[in-house]
């Protein structure tokens, strides 16, 4: 019984919107990695800062040396050097700025890819491919914009804000309290609007995150897709996700228009009335012209950054939505705890038994609700089932789908943990184990034999990363595929495609057992491994296996009695439970349902 079988093939009905929400503390782990790039982007704002407030300045002393006669040359030079300095801080604070980002993001991500490989099996089981790639991808590139549009700008926003109201409110304290009363009115209106950003954001990316599932739904079986004629229908599925997204991104960029004209209402507002007020002083001569304009662009200057501010403060809530969505799987605990790295030792037999289930009671956790089935119910798979394997023996399991044959799989294999029960590896419970130290005793075939998309090299090397070309043919040799090799000029190099879609199927059986073999482990679980061989290839299969088994504890599952006939012990499993152990002609008289499975197969 395949517990994937369901992934990815419906909507959440769960609510969305109450997820966990990020804190901006939560961002400091992936600032402080750059702190350093961060420290000389904050001096290099200063420092821009002060060049920028030394512009209106040095205007204001041009005008008065035109006016007085002055000494114009030496400003004017002092005016250019300050415009190209401030304009080479900017673009290398703008560098160390990108760079830092491009590094949070390579943070996050890394982050995020190795918790993902890591995560409990069933955690995969409740979320779809896609939504998880989508959280790699699109929710970790918002973080960026919290360092380049956000967090240092806002340091040399504050100092420009705070310069320029100094210099103002010492020119002319009461043009500073005209211009006040403007941008107070437009902080109050955008810190209104701009609060609905992070939840819009979020939303946004949950859209995307559906997008993505849907799009690698559709690709995964474009195959089937296109034999259905299911290309219009797909189609529309993915294009509903696109639209929500769409939606929700039409939404967010209405709330950034209206921040945006409401900072230039202020800022035009603030400039109409400074320069009528200030205009009506210049002509009474409560004030000079060189006052007025120096005193303008120091407004300008101190609405520049409020501008930036009102932009940071939406793109840290964008960035803070996002990292909401992959704090999500960040604070999943993964399959390894640390009480279980502690013991990672091998396995010590202390009789001559390899595995041993006792009471074993099985039932997955209650599924996510879907549209299709919005009340699903938890199903129990495995129903107090005892059983031992001798080491060194062939053991089958046998029975109808569904009965429980791979969940039993995906026990020993600790994919899953016992509702009740205790499973032992050679006396010990497998539970004292680290399962990294668990897994390299077993060598695991499942199902569909999974082969991953690269080289026929790259596949083999998964379990056994120091073999030898040697090595490699000569496993290949063993389960009858060389021909593989023989058929394309680069040999061990020859790709498979996208889910090995470059060999046949038991071709892709036949390599991942081989995958298996190379990594030599003292038990193999081969699940269904001669399903889809012809009669010839599966003999010498068959052979294959029977040789590598040797001084091996071998499980399998098979459909195909005249597979596991010859076995040392046969374990037939209906419903989750056990209905019969024993030899071929025990089995066929002693069991109803062997007998019958075994006259269909022409057996008896």
């Amino acid at each position: 019984m395949s517990m994937m079988g369901g992934r990815g093939r419906g909507r959440s009905m769960a609510p969305k919107d109450t997820g966990p929400k990020a804190k901006f503390s939560q961002l400091w782990p992936y600032l402080t990695e750059h702190k350093s790039a961060l420290w000389l982007a904050m001096g290099l704002s200063v420092a821009g800062a002060a060049i920028s407030l030394a512009q209106p300045l040095v205007v204001g002393m041009v005008i008065s040396a035109v006016q007085t006669g002055g000494d114009l040359g030496s400003l004017v030079l002092i005016l250019v050097a300050v415009i190209l300095g401030s304009a080479v801080l900017g673009g290398f604070m703008y560098y160390v700025l990108a760079k830092a980002g491009e590094g949070v993001v390579f943070s996050a991500r890394q982050k995020l890819a190795n918790r993902l490989l890591k995560l409990p099996i069933h955690e995969y089981d409740l979320r779809r491919t896609g939504d998880l790639v989508s959280r790699v991808g699109s929710d970790t590139t918002l973080l960026r914009a919290v360092l380049t549009q956000g967090l240092v700008d806002a340091v040399g926003g504050i100092l420009i804000f705070v310069g320029s109201l100094v210099a103002m409110a010492i020119i002319d304290p009461i043009l500073l309290g005209l211009t006040l009363i403007m941008v107070v009115i437009a902080i109050a209106s955008i810190a209104i609007t701009a609060r609905q950003v992070r939840s819009a954001t979020t939303k946004a990316q949950q859209r995307v995150g559906d997008m993505s599932a849907a799009v690698e739904r559709a690709l995964s079986a474009v195959r089937t897709i296109r034999a259905a004629r299911a290309e219009k229908r797909e189609s529309r599925l993915i294009a509903d996700d696109a639209k929500e997204a769409f939606k929700q991104g039409v939404k967010i960029a209405k709330i950034n228009a209206m921040i945006t004209p409401i900072a230039g209402l202020a800022m035009n507002g603030a400039f109409i009335v400074v320069l009528g007020v200030g205009g009506y002083r210049v002509a009474t001569g409560a004030t000079t012209v060189a006052s007025l304009v120096t005193f303008i662009l120091l407004m300008f200057q101190m609405i520049r950054p409020l501008g930036q501010a009102f932009g940071a403060y939406s793109s840290v809530q964008s960035g803070l939505g996002a990292l909401a969505r992959i704090q999500e799987i960040l604070d999943v605990p993964v399959e390894e705890t640390e009480k279980e790295t502690k013991n990672s030792a091998k396995p010590k037999a202390v009789n001559d038994v390899a595995i041993e289930f006792k009471n074993v009671t099985f039932g997955y956790a209650e599924p996510a609700a879907t549209e299709e089935n919005p009340n699903p119910e938890a199903r129990e798979v495995l129903e107090n089932v005892s059983f031992s394997i001798k080491r060194g023996s062939r053991v089958a399991l046998v029975g109808p789908s569904g009965s429980g044959k791979s969940t039993t799989f995906s026990l020993i294999e600790r994919f899953y943990e016992p509702t009740a029960g205790q499973i032992l590896m050679d006396g010990q419970a497998v539970t004292l184990l680290s399962r990294d130290a668990l897994r390299a005793q077993i060598g695991y075939v499942e199902q569909d034999a999974p082969v991953l998309a690269g080289s026929i090299k790259a596949n083999l090397l998964i379990g056994a990363p120091d073999a030898t070309d040697e090595q490699l043919k000569a496993v290949l040799e063993e389960v009858n595929l060389t021909e593989v090799l023989e058929r394309d000029k680069r040999g061990l190099d020859a790709e498979v495609g996208e889910n090995g879609i470059m060999l046949s199927g038991g071709e892709r059986q036949r390599l991942a057992i081989a995958r298996a073999l190379l990594a030599a482990p003292p038990i193999l679980l081969l699940d269904e491994s001669t399903s889809s061989l012809d009669g010839l290839n599966e003999q010498r299969m068959r052979e294959a296996i029977d040789s590598v088994a040797k001084n091996r504890t071998l499980l399998v599952i098979a459909h195909r009695l005249s597979t596991v006939v010859d076995s040392d012990q046969i374990i037939v499993i209906e419903h989750g439970k056990i209905v019969g152990i024993g030899t071929h002609s025990e089995l066929v008289a002693s069991t109803p349902l062997y007998k019958k499975l075994a006259k269909q197969q022409l057996l008896v």
